[in-house]
């Protein structure tokens, strides 16, 4: 966050969410499909599910070892899509209709040993306890972020585009709004003052429609049934809105533009309002940090601001794949910190085990929780009560810190 953010009287930041129903969300949400059934079979099963997909044709692929059981993918992918809403042959995708194509092979085994077994147990063994066995399933450096703009402390132009594009699904699938189709997105710009949120200057909305209605009526809509019915009145000051800009949205979902997992990874996170680190999270099992130490991180920065150590503060910690202990942690908390840096670094070490092992232990990881989050955000998500936004710590650290 830079200082002219912190500082500036009139400060523009945007973020954007899309719908269940965009591309890259599809293929999200069958990876992190596929991860679950595996799960679910297996609670140590080794996934690293990849999809894509494009006009009549998804693509499966990726490395998966499973000790028992046996996962039916083409049927879970024509579900998963089903229940998007892809389901009617005239929107040129639909369940039924696409072709599945399956490419999986097993964990490579040179990774798989790096992972069970790390550095430190081969160089001294310890025990056959996972929490100190266990190494990072990959290197890199990975993001968590909090700040008290909202009750699920979270950015607010990443709140609201995610709430703006759960209602478009929702108006879609309750039929209240029955020309809409599943590909949409939602985008939301604040202007902050000192950095404090002062009024949404843009909202942004563009969904897939039907060729029998017209752009007023879109408009109209999407402004008195989506976005007043999610932006707080009181933030809507001199609010501009813009309602499917290019005028035509009837050509969308794969057919469209092509989608990959993975490639939302903004979305999935904070909006851009933090860094970001490592890679990104659907169809990863948690022995990959990029997806449960960035869970972590998160964790860990709701926490402090939950305990009012900072009003704002970004996680970062780094691996080697195959080595347990994180190679460094920093946190940084823009200058919002009611205790010094010193002390917000011995608590973040007192109260928290970073080490992957200890990762899953803690926040109970191995089980099939994460194809929930595969749309509308993987933070800030109080309604699916997940386990990295709990802020069970903040009551101890808040009396460590003598706050």
């Amino acid at each position: 966050m830079s200082s002219s953010f912190m500082e500036s009287p009139s400060y523009l930041f945007t973020s954007e969410s899309v719908t269940e129903g965009h591309p890259d969300k599809i293929c999200d949400q069958i990876s992190d499909g596929v991860l679950d059934a595996m799960l679910e079979l297996d609670p140590f099963a080794r996934v690293a599910c990849e999809v894509s997909c494009t006009t009549g044709l998804v693509v499966v692929m990726g490395e998966i070892s499973i000790n028992r059981g046996y996962v039916d993918i083409p049927s879970l992918v024509r579900k998963t899509i089903k229940s998007i809403g892809y389901t009617d042959p005239a929107y040129g995708f639909d369940y039924k209709s696409c072709g599945v194509m399956v490419a999986i092979d097993e964990q490579s085994s040179d990774i798989s040993a790096g992972v069970s077994t790390a550095l430190e147990a081969r160089n001294e063994p310890t025990s056959k306890d996972d929490t100190e066995n266990l190494g990072a399933g990959d290197q890199g450096m990975m993001v968590g972020f909090a700040c008290d703009e909202t009750p699920d402390l979270m950015p607010l132009p990443m709140s609201l585009s995610h709430k703006l594009t759960q209602r478009l699904a929702e108006v879609r699938k309750t039929g209240d709004l029955p020309y809409l189709r599943p590909d949409g997105k939602s985008q939301v710009t604040i202007e902050y003052s000192k950095g404090k949120p002062k009024r949404v200057h843009t909202v942004l909305l563009s969904n897939q429609h039907s060729e029998d209605v017209d752009n007023e009526t879109i408009s109209r809509d999407l402004i008195n049934k989506v976005a007043k019915e999610i932006i707080p009145e009181h933030m809507l000051i001199d609010t501009r809105f813009l309602i499917n800009p290019t005028g035509r949205f009837v050509i969308g979902g794969p057919v469209g533009d092509t989608g990959l997992t993975g490639r939302k990874i903004l979305v999935d996170t904070y909006g851009g309002m933090a860094r970001h680190g490592g890679g990104a999270f659907s169809g990863k099992d948690p022995t990959k940090v990029d997806r449960s130490a960035a869970y972590a991180a998160r964790w860990v920065a709701k926490n402090l601001v939950a305990a009012g150590v900072a009003s704002r503060a970004e996680v970062q910690v780094s691996y080697a794949i195959g080595v347990s202990e994180p190679i460094s942690v920093s946190i940084e908390t823009f200058e919002t910190n009611n205790i010094s840096y010193e002390k917000i670094d011995e608590l973040v070490a007192n109260h928290f085990d970073l080490r992957p092992g200890a990762i899953i232990r803690d926040l109970n990881l191995r089980r099939p929780i994460y194809k929930q989050t595969a749309a509308y955000g993987h933070f800030g998500r109080d309604e699916l009560d997940l386990p990295w936004e709990n802020i069970d710590r903040a009551e101890s650290i808040q009396i460590d810190a003598g706050i």
